[in-house]
């Protein structure tokens, strides 16, 4: 289990994000600068160069994302100019995209992060240009929201790209595009301008998600332990009912696909926070605050202590947690994560997911004066000076990854292979994903505005 450090605090860490924002801002603009637009989207590096796996290009928020936090982190407006241009340039067609449950990811990396440092006054206020990202995101949330299955209990949830019978535990933090959606006034019109709350949807979603992606040791399967997570869940689209577990980019049904797990970890953790900002009054015909908080806080404990007990020591997730090469390696939970041996891949892409997840639950308890908050903030410090570390940071100035050993789609055996296998390769969202995790930290080292999805400027 991962050993935490109580030691560290988040200004002890400097040093080392002064070192990742160095290797940071050259790699980004090179990327910008010299990645072929034509080539698709840049998803995961091989030999050290980053390329494109068309699937869905779930991802290109990710590569502008970067620059603007980048920016955000360091004050480089270059970075800034590139992540706005490209923005404006290239993602309108995402803002549109029916296809996907991507949203999360692709628009609010992008759009909402202008949107929150405009907010913030970190960059001049310009009413039109404001205007311009907020109509992407209320657009965004709202084709976001319209891929609705409604489930037996009268629930329902956004469907992945499967199909209406396909609910991926990552959705949950696409949820965030209903949310800011929402935030902004904005609503989905059904047949007969029907009117249809973005909050809504996104809290079923979330408790949707709560009830049958994530278990809690209470005997639903011969499988079911406190915080293990399933990739995908299946429902029969004619009356709503739940089928089984399934999964897409993990090992079975029955294990825990770690990078999965690291999303509902800070779906659940950022939709906590978001809620603070709720009125009582919108929520009660939704269920009220107490029930909504209390599934989601119990989604997000369950599967931040799933991580802890089931990481290795140094907090680096292998890409699955009933990997079977696992079985030859001996107490590997004991000791640090091996991202060079013969059986199976690490994947630090989760662990920066994950430790972010860690901060944001453990701060939100600390501020209700849970005891529990301190071990989970500790958890992701210490996850998070891990990654600041050899062998995780990419040091090589012609690699153009930042975050190096993290993986795509094992199954599908998709990662570039030198050794028997995959590492020493990037993914883009491992490297933004770094950044945005550094420049949470960060901000609370310098006690600057508190960084959150939908804010600009709160402390």
């Amino acid at each position: 289990m991962t050993d935490i450090d109580n030691e560290t605090d988040a200004a002890s860490l400097g040093p080392q994000l002064n070192r990742l924002w160095d290797l940071s801002g050259p790699k980004v603009k090179r990327l910008c600068t010299a990645y072929p637009a034509h080539a698709g989207t840049p998803v995961y590096t091989v030999a050290g160069k980053y390329t494109a796996r068309g699937w869905t290009e779930w991802t290109e928020g990710f590569l502008y994302g970067w620059a603007i936090l980048h920016f955000d982190a360091t004050g480089d407006t270059e970075a800034l100019e590139f992540g706005r241009t490209l923005t404006r340039d290239r993602m309108e067609r995402h803002i549109t995209h029916m296809g996907v449950h991507d949203h999360g990811f692709n628009n609010v990396s992008t759009y909402g992060n202008l949107r929150r440092l405009m907010l913030e006054g970190r960059i001049p206020t310009d009413p039109w240009e404001l205007a311009f990202y907020e109509q992407a995101l209320r657009v965004s949330g709202a084709v976001q929201a319209s891929r609705w299955t409604t489930t037996a209990t009268g629930g329902g949830y956004i469907y992945s790209f499967n199909g209406p019978h396909s609910l991926f535990c990552d959705t949950i933090r696409s949820v965030r595009s209903l949310m800011v959606a929402h935030q902004l006034g904005h609503a989905l019109l059904g047949e007969d301008d029907t009117r249809i709350s973005l909050l809504e949807r996104g809290i079923q979603h979330a408790g949707t998600t709560a009830e049958y992606n994530v278990f809690y040791g209470e005997g639903r399967d011969i499988y079911d332990t406190w915080g293990r997570v399933a990739h995908e869940v299946t429902f029969n689209v004619t009356d709503g009912t739940y089928r089984a577990p399934s999964t897409q980019q993990g090992y079975s049904p029955f294990t825990t696909w770690t990078r999965g797990l690291a999303w509902v970890m800070i779906g659940y953790a950022e939709l906590l926070e978001f809620l603070d900002m709720v009125d009582d009054e919108a929520l009660g015909p939704l269920g009220g605050r107490h029930g909504i908080e209390a599934t989601m806080l119990r989604a997000a404990r369950a599967t931040c202590d799933f991580y802890i007990e089931h990481t290795p020591k140094d907090g680096i997730p292998y890409w699955d947690t009933g990997a079977p090469g696992l079985a030859h390696m001996g107490d590997y939970l004991n000791r640090a994560a091996d991202p060079f041996n013969d059986y199976e891949p690490v994947d630090s892409s989760a662990a920066a997911i994950a430790a972010q997840g860690l901060l944001r639950l453990g701060r939100y308890l600390t501020g209700r004066a849970d005891p529990d908050g301190h071990r989970y903030e500790q958890a992701g410090l210490t996850v998070l000076g891990t990654l600041l570390s050899d062998p995780y940071l990419s040091t090589d100035p012609d690699h153009d990854g930042l975050l190096l050993h993290g993986v795509y789609h094992r199954p599908r055996g998709w990662d570039h292979e030198t050794t028997r296998v995959p590492s020493g390769e990037s993914v883009l969202w491992g490297d933004y994903h770094l950044v945005e995790l550094a420049l949470y930290v960060q901000r609370l080292a310098n006690d600057d505005p508190y960084y959150t999805f939908f804010g600009g400027g709160e402390s």
